[in-house]
C-alpha cells in the first residue's frame, strides 16, 4: 500500500471511524480540519467536535476555521498534500482548496449517489421508504455532491431500522471503503465514472419541526419518521402544553372514516390519514422511557382522545 500525505476534514462522530482507519493504515496525517468548537450542554460550555477530539488524543494539528478565507487557503497550500479527505465537514471548500492536492479531494458520501446529494441521506432515505443505501467514495468539485464516483457499496434498510443504527453501519462502510479507494487512487487502479445524470434527489438539511407528528399523513409515512428522527430531532406529539416523544412505533389497523389523532383503543393505536400508528415506546419530558402500557398507567389517553394535529405539517 502506498502511504499518503493527507489532510483530514470533518467534523461528527459519523467521520471518526474515517480518520480512525486512515491512522491505521499507515497513511500521514498532516492535519485534521474541523468546525470550530461549539456551545453544549447546560453550561454552554465550548465542545469540540468528535473528529477534534479524536485528532488531539492521537496528537494530530487541528484547524478550525470558520471560512476558507485567502490566509487558510495559503495554510492548507502549504502542506504539500498528496490528497484530502472530506467527510461531514460542513464548510464549503473553494476550488483553491479542492486543487491544492496532487492527487485532489475525495468524498465520503452517505448514499448512493446521485441519490440523496446533500446534508441529511440517511435520514431520507428512511423517511422515503428506500430499501436500501450505502457510501459512495467520489472525486470533490465545486458543485453539491456531484463529483465523478470511484467507489460505491450498497446496505440495505430494513422495516425496523433507524437512522441511529444505519448511520453507525454507514460510517463503519465508509472507513473501510476510504481506505481502499487511496490505496486504488495511489495506484492508477481506480477510474473515476461520472455520476449518471438520472436519478437526482436531494436531501435537504433536517429541520426541528419535522419530527411533529401529523395525524393527517399516512401511518406508514409516521412510522418512518419515528426511525428516521432517531435521535434527532424525535417524533413528538403534543397533549396540552406537554410533548411526548415516540422512541418506537408499530403500523396498526383503523375503522374507516375514523378520525386522524383519534385513539382507537386501549393500547393506544391512533388514527392517521391512512391506517393508524402505534407508539411502543414513549417518553415524556424530563422521564425514562416506557414501553407502551407502562406509559399509559401514569398517562393515560382513553379510547376516544383526539390528539391535536400540528398547525403546519
Amino acid at each position: 500500500m502506498t502511504k499518503l500525505r493527507l489532510a483530514f476534514m470533518g467534523t461528527p462522530d459519523f467521520a471518526v471511524p474515517s480518520l480512525e482507519a486512515l491512522r491505521a493504515a499507515g497513511h500521514e496525517i498532516a492535519a485534521v480540519y474541523s468546525q470550530p468548537p461549539r456551545p453544549a450542554g447546560r453550561g454552554h460550555r465550548l465542545q469540540p467536535s468528535p473528529v477534534q477530539q479524536a485528532a488531539q488524543a492521537a496528537s494530530i494539528p487541528v484547524r478550525t476555521p470558520t471560512r476558507f478565507d485567502t490566509a487558510a487557503i495559503a495554510e492548507f497550500a502549504a502542506l504539500g498534500l498528496d490528497l484530502a479527505v472530506v467527510t461531514a465537514y460542513g464548510l464549503i471548500l473553494p476550488k483553491p482548496v479542492l486543487a491544492a492536492p496532487r492527487l485532489g479531494c475525495l468524498n465520503v458520501h452517505a448514499s448512493l449517489l446521485p441519490r440523496w446529494r446533500g446534508a441529511a441521506p440517511v435520514q431520507r432515505a428512511i423517511l422515503a421508504g428506500d430499501s436500501e443505501t450505502g457510501i459512495t467514495i467520489m472525486q470533490m468539485e465545486e458543485g453539491l455532491d456531484t463529483g465523478a464516483v470511484l467507489l460505491a457499496e450498497a446496505v440495505a434498510i430494513g422495516p425496523t431500522t433507524t437512522a441511529q443504527q444505519l448511520h453507525d453501519r454507514l460510517a463503519e462502510l465508509g472507513a473501510r471503503l476510504i481506505v481502499r479507494a487511496l490505496d486504488g487512487v495511489a495506484q492508477g487502479r481506480l477510474a473515476p465514472r461520472p455520476q449518471p445524470a438520472e436519478g437526482v434527489t436531494y436531501a435537504k438539511k433536517l429541520r426541528r419541526e419535522e419530527g411533529a407528528l401529523d395525524w393527517r399523513r399516512p401511518a406508514a409515512e409516521l412510522e418512518r419518521a419515528v426511525r428516521a428522527f432517531d435521535p434527532w430531532p424525535g417524533a413528538w406529539f403534543e397533549r396540552g402544553r406537554e410533548r411526548v416523544r415516540v422512541l418506537a412505533a408499530e403500523l396498526a389497523d383503523a375503522p374507516h372514516g375514523a378520525a386522524p389523532g383519534t385513539v382507537l383503543d386501549d393500547r393506544l393505536a391512533i388514527a392517521c390519514g391512512q391506517g393508524a400508528l402505534r407508539p411502543l415506546i414513549l417518553q415524556r419530558a424530563g422521564r425514562a422511557p416506557q414501553d407502551v402500557d407502562a406509559f399509559l398507567r401514569g398517562y393515560p389517553l382513553p379510547r376516544g382522545t383526539v390528539l391535536p394535529c400540528p398547525a403546519t405539517s
